[in-house]
């Protein structure tokens, strides 16, 4: 087995283990112990040294397309989605790219514990390569521009709620004084690392488990 294969499936075990209590939500690094934290960070590093996929955005678009599933993150905004009002709790979160029209959404499903509500929180937006100074190439870092956000209630005790999904739309947040960027720092067919301007560090893997939502171009 080679090296990289070796680190990614050191990575995956330790996710997995993590995960295993998680019901398929995204593991934050305030949930676990700074020792935990550490390891994966070490992890997430060796493995993005070994990268096969230098130059996604020009080599390895077709690699990025479709549904990925968050497990890992350090950002803030999965951070405040660990603490939802109403006794919600936060389940499976999904990011879907659409790389042919510069397309993609972010959507976390949320339910309460006995199964009262079940919804989603929905963000749209799309995405550049940037202009680097520094690099001659598309190499792997993307300008982010966020475009709305749709809280949906999907169910209520079991019972389909149409009118409610969604109840609000309104439009994003971007940063007021930078532009959001991404920078995909390892990419294979099943596995993705991110980390954004501000740091913070996304792991995802490729996911085909999302039929219902097939179309990041919702108006």
């Amino acid at each position: 087995m080679n090296n990289q294969l070796l680190i990614k499936e050191k990575l995956q075990a330790k996710l997995k283990n993590i995960q295993s209590k998680s019901d398929g939500s995204p593991i934050t690094d305030l949930q676990l112990d700074k020792i935990l934290v550490a390891e994966i960070e070490q992890l997430t590093t060796e493995l993005e040294s070994v990268n096969p996929n230098l130059n996604p955005l020009l080599y390895a678009t077709s690699l990025l397309e479709g549904a990925w599933q968050l497990q890992y993150s350090t950002a803030r905004e999965i951070r405040s989605l660990a603490s939802l009002p109403l006794g919600l709790k936060l389940g499976k979160v999904y990011q879907v790219i659409n790389v042919a029209n510069k397309l993609f959404f972010n959507l976390a499903k949320v339910k309460h514990p006995l199964g009262l509500v079940s919804g989603y929180v929905k963000v749209t937006a799309s995405f550049e390569p940037a202009k680097e100074d520094l690099e001659p190439l598309q190499n792997k870092r993307i300008n982010v521009y966020f475009d709305k956000r749709y809280l949906s209630i999907e169910k209520i005790v079991g019972i389909n709620t149409p009118k409610l999904n969604p109840f609000k739309v309104v439009s994003a947040n971007n940063p007021t004084s930078r532009t959001a960027t991404l920078d995909i720092t390892y990419l294979d067919e099943t596995l993705r690392i991110g980390r954004g301007g501000d740091g913070s560090l996304f792991i995802l893997s490729k996911s085909e488990n999302l039929p219902e939502f097939t179309s990041s171009n919702e108006n």
